[in-house]
């Protein structure tokens, strides 16, 4: 079912019910934060600890003495896996995503677990590119998550500007419109895995039922495509 425009020349907006969507993680991050630590299960504290850690964390100040893009009331507190989902919102790139700048992250995630791997792939082979080095192993937890939303669907041509694959400047421009509106988040064509589609969340709530599946190893032996093993889980 597809719904009316939230704002003029913006995708349309399709209601979306998508179950064991996919998030590769990591495995060095794949563990409680400290601050989930020190709380002992506290979640008032736990949601304070936040509030100082964003007062000082350098990582969570934008750049020019702007407040932090996102603050604890949205943070998510209580339910497994908490701390990794609202990682993803809190640690945005420093050049930020697809569909988030600087300030603020999303929870990006895939239908597919090969859409993800391929995704990842990609971002590491354009890492080691820079230093000319092919030669890692890299392990990732798989964290499967269920989607249940009104999304801005991208899917169409008139919005390929967004998907251009060596930049992010359309969609990231799209992606602070729709967040200022108060907007969901996005479905999209994954543009490193040809059919795959993925889903950018921008609001930590929307990140349902989380829980770790299996373990892959990235391995790089001299090439930029890697050997991928299923490890645990």
């Amino acid at each position: 079912m597809t719904f009316p425009d939230a704002l003029p020349d913006t995708p349309p907006v399709t209601s979306i019910a998508r179950a064991d969507t996919h998030r590769l993680i990591p495995s060095k991050y794949s563990q409680d934060s400290v601050l989930a630590r020190l709380a002992g299960g506290d979640d008032a504290l736990l949601a304070d600890l936040f509030d100082l850690d964003g007062a000082t964390n350098e990582r969570l100040l934008a750049d020019g003495g702007r407040l932090p893009g996102i603050g604890p009331h949205e943070l998510i507190f209580g339910v497994p896996h908490a701390s990794i989902v609202n990682a993803a919102f809190t640690h945005a790139h420093p050049s930020g995503s697809r569909f988030n700048g600087p300030d603020r992250g999303a929870w990006y995630a895939a239908y597919d677990r090969a859409t993800s791997v391929a995704e990842v792939a990609f971002h590491r082979a354009v890492d080691y590119a820079e230093i000319g080095v092919w030669d890692d192993q890299v392990t990732y937890d798989d964290y499967l998550s269920d989607v249940a939303a009104d999304l801005h669907d991208v899917r169409t041509g008139a919005w390929a500007d967004c998907l251009d694959p060596a930049s992010y400047v359309a969609a990231q421009g799209l992606a602070e419109r729709l967040l200022e509106s108060g907007a969901l988040g996005v479905v999209y064509p994954s543009v490193r895995d040809a059919g795959g589609t993925c889903v950018a969340l921008f609001r930590p709530a929307l990140v349902t039922h989380v829980r770790r599946g299996a373990t892959l190893r990235f391995s790089w032996n001299g090439s930029p495509v890697p050997i991928v093993e299923v490890v645990g889980g």
